[in-house]
């Protein structure tokens, strides 16, 4: 499905407000930006481009547009001169990340994903495979795989992928005055409170995911 000049410049908009601001617009700042009569030609282009694949909404909240694409198959090393042009990525598997208990991560993948980097703000470094359900709140599935922007500088309020003892999980970060939570997405597991004894790192920032075919 082909998108209209307006649908792209929506995306390009959600992309730059998830790198910028940790968080996409809501309906109603894209139809201010688009100078839009009310929210339902909003809704009209995050539809189509919904169905297009470009994103996921996730129904029941103000800003959930998550940012989408279809997973490539892997891409033989002979073809790596087709992979250099600048709108192209290519990203190994790293291993795993949970969304739920933290789990080692199974690092040494030689799993490569080809795709365009506009689905990808900012542009990840790497992607892990999410086991576990404890984010579907904020569209992260079981079997999705996450691009991982590597950075050991996170905001409160951004998604995560961080290290606690030498295991590695995805969730939302909430730092406070004298501590750091990871929180889930989803009402049925409990928060992690990092204790001060505890070896915790970011590894990175979530900026985007893949949805193998199933």
């Amino acid at each position: 499905m082909d998108l209209t000049e307006t649908q792209q410049a929506i995306l390009a908009m959600i992309a730059e407000r998830i790198e910028g601001e940790g968080v996409p617009p809501s309906q109603t700042e894209i139809a201010r930006a688009f100078g839009f009569k009310g929210v339902r030609a909003a809704q009209y282009h995050l539809e189509a481009l919904e169905q297009a694949g470009a994103i996921r909404r996730v129904p029941g909240q103000a800003r959930g547009i998550r940012l989408v694409t279809p997973a490539a198959a892997p891409t033989p090393a002979a073809n790596d001169e087709a992979l250099r042009a600048d709108d192209v990525l290519r990203l190994p598997v790293l291993g795993r990340v949970a969304a739920g208990l933290p789990i080692g991560a199974d690092i040494g993948s030689e799993d490569f994903v080809v795709l365009d980097r506009v689905f990808f703000s900012p542009a990840p470094d790497y992607l892990l495979k999410v086991q576990g359900d404890s984010m579907i709140d904020e569209g992260i599935f079981d079997g999705d795989l996450i691009g991982v922007h590597r950075t050991r500088d996170a905001r409160s309020g951004q998604i995560v992928v961080a290290r606690i003892d030498e295991e590695i999980t995805v969730k939302l970060l909430k730092v406070g005055k004298d501590r750091i939570r990871l929180l889930p997405r989803n009402p049925d597991y409990a928060p992690i409170e990092v204790l001060p004894d505890q070896d915790f790192a970011i590894e990175g920032l979530y900026c985007g995911l893949l949805r193998p075919n199933r």
